[in-house]
């Protein structure tokens, strides 16, 4: 029989700060460069907050909330879709979107991505470069 790869933990109090940062939106590595197809990690938006405009290149990325109520704005801005704990969404490679939280809690979403390292391309306005 081959070798197995061990399972990896990662504590969520290990947690730590990484990758593109928005004003208010805290990104943190989860498992990262542990799997070259896959990679997860948490993003925590604080109140009254609203990520920059970006997509996350060839990644397509699941969203799993888990705590607070957040939206994801797509479509130019003109299409907004919020997001209860236990809900998923689908962000497809490309897609431009931004996240925002108009409540007065934190809103907690787990992300994975199919990729060995979250990609995030920040973008000046919808459509822009």
């Amino acid at each position: 029989m081959p070798a197995q790869n061990p399972v990896v933990l990662t504590k969520s109090s290990e947690l730590q700060t990484s990758g593109g940062q928005s004003q208010g939106m805290i990104r943190q590595n989860a498992l990262v460069g542990l799997s070259d197809g896959i990679c997860a990690s948490r993003m925590i938006a604080k109140p009254h907050t609203a990520s920059q405009i970006h997509h996350h290149g060839d990644q397509d990325t699941v969203v799993f909330a888990f705590s607070g109520h957040g939206t994801i704005v797509s479509d130019g801005g003109k299409k907004k879709q919020q997001l209860a704990p236990g809900d998923y969404a689908l962000i497809p490679a490309h897609a431009e979107h931004q996240e925002t939280n108009e409540s007065d809690d934190d809103v907690v979403w787990c992300i994975v991505r199919s990729g060995k390292q979250p990609e995030v391309v920040n973008i000046e306005g919808w459509g822009g470069s």
